[in-house]
């Protein structure tokens, strides 16, 4: 099977979506294909439940669709995953999910990009060609917990933060958080609130926490790294 666009979008996240739009738009035909079964699968299946933006409204709203009025300054994990459902309603458009992207080449000869992609459904391999290729899938679509001296005999659970959800599964345990970026300062705070006794480790210096939160963390079975 060979389909035939000007423009090939890979990945059905903001980005993507909002690329879809743009062309809409401007009248230009595309293909959207997308991994998973919905899109902003990050934001419904990849964040914890507390999550909320960091920025104003302001400055998160996707091309020619403006933040309502009544809509908070910063927005709600849920609000902002309602906002892209109306997006993706409002703008027409329709990813092909199941579409795992496998390889793309440029052919010189045809001044064109050729991508093959596994339909995770069917089991089959489709081919797409296009004049544009635009890849949207982002710098967090994938967990990485790193190689660790030692972590192979930790005997608690070990736990990517793409994986948390809430600190009430970690009631009453040590649980060590790696890093205190936003995710990882957000995280702790979430644990603490459900009765947790959470540790943070950052690699380099940190000029502002707002969290007091200095308890120890043991290797006992009820700890947690995440």
């Amino acid at each position: 099977m060979e389909s035939k666009a000007v423009v090939l979008i890979v990945g059905a996240g903001p980005s993507g979506i909002a690329t879809a739009a743009c062309l809409t738009h401007h009248s230009i035909p595309y293909v959207l294909l997308e991994r998973e079964d919905c899109h902003n699968s990050l934001w419904k299946k990849g964040t914890y439940d507390r999550l909320g933006l960091h920025l104003a409204k302001e400055f998160c709203s996707l091309p020619y669709k403006p933040q309502p009025p009544n809509t908070p300054s910063f927005m709600s994990k849920e609000c902002f995953v309602r906002y892209i459902d109306e997006y993706v309603s409002q703008f027409d458009i329709n990813p092909r999910y199941h579409r795992s992207v496998e390889s793309a080449s440029y052919d010189n000869s045809e001044n064109k990009w050729r991508v093959e992609a596994k339909n995770t459904i069917e089991g089959k391999t489709e081919v797409y060609v296009a004049e544009f290729l635009v890849v949207a899938t982002g710098e967090n679509s994938e967990g990485y917990i790193p190689d660790v001296t030692g972590l192979d005999s930790f005997k608690g659970e070990i736990v990517h933060s793409k994986q948390y959800k809430s600190g009430l599964k970690y009631q009453d345990q040590d649980v060590l958080v790696v890093g205190c970026g936003n995710s990882g300062m957000e995280i702790a705070y979430d644990l603490s609130n459900f009765y947790s006794r959470p540790s943070i480790v950052v690699r380099g210096p940190v000029y502002m926490i707002s969290l007091s939160l200095s308890h120890s963390c043991s290797t006992s079975a009820n700890s947690t790294i995440i």
